[in-house]
């Protein structure tokens, strides 16, 4: 068994967020040794998706559906394939990102949004796209 503090300091969370999280049924306890909770190893691997998730954009509530999901949840997997579109868009949309900061790092434009390499990495694919954020 691994204590809250073990817990946090692998899964890098706070004591307090794993004791939210016990509190909406994402994870639980095994009990307690004197006053600290105790853990099944199992929750790690468990707060490494949780964390995921969450990182993802994913709720709470959400995250809480997808751990309790069968095989015959239609409506979750209609949900959960809207998610997969929904991270595949900021996905893109992070790559362009990371292309153009690492086309500023070597520009030698005046300015770095005059450079046509720098606009170009990180236009939309849809210029009338609703995430373009990235287009100069």
């Amino acid at each position: 068994m691994l204590d809250i503090a073990e817990v946090a300091g692998r899964s890098g969370l706070a004591a307090s967020a794993l004791r939210y999280y016990e509190q909406q049924g994402l994870i639980s306890s095994t009990g307690r040794n004197g006053l600290r909770r105790t853990y099944a190893p199992e929750v790690l691997p468990r707060l490494t998706l949780i964390n995921c998730a969450r990182r993802a954009g994913f709720t709470i509530a959400e995250i809480q559906r997808f751990l309790a999901a069968t095989p015959d949840d239609t409506e979750l997997r209609a949900q959960l394939a809207d998610k997969a579109r929904e991270v595949e868009a900021d996905i893109a949309r992070l790559t362009r990102m990371r292309d153009g900061l690492h086309h500023a790092t070597v520009c030698t434009h005046a300015r770095l949004v005059d450079c046509p390499e720098f606009k170009r990495t990180l236009a939309t694919p849809d210029a009338h796209a609703t995430d373009a954020c990235c287009t100069p």
